[in-house]
């Protein structure tokens, strides 16, 4: 026999779903972005820190971020073969190239 708690426990276990932050390094192609991942790795051997980068491709239904944006996203269904990730909010514009400094 089981019981609802233990059921809902489980429920609340598998709802979790991965949540990253990073920077947009393309938005060329339609409702997708390219979002670069950054992390410190510690070298086994030397103990020094290394720079380690993960490309993923995440749905972005209205086009809304830009390359260089700071963004939020998180794991979804599969949309295509490499895109299982979805883009929930721009957290920091990137700053205009073009613009002359005031």
């Amino acid at each position: 026999m089981m019981t609802t708690v233990d059921s809902a426990a489980t429920a609340d276990e598998r709802g979790q779903r991965k949540i990253r932050v990073g920077r947009v390094l393309s938005n060329k192609m339609d409702k997708t972005a390219v979002v670069v991942i950054e992390r410190l790795v510690k070298h086994p051997q030397y103990g020094k820190y290394v720079r380690r980068t993960t490309k993923l491709l995440a749905h972005d239904e209205g086009d809304t971020s830009k390359a260089g944006d700071l963004v939020s996203i998180t794991e979804c269904r599969p949309y295509s073969k490499r895109k299982a990730w979805r883009l929930v909010e721009v957290l920091r514009r990137a700053e205009e190239s073009g613009k002359a400094a005031v």
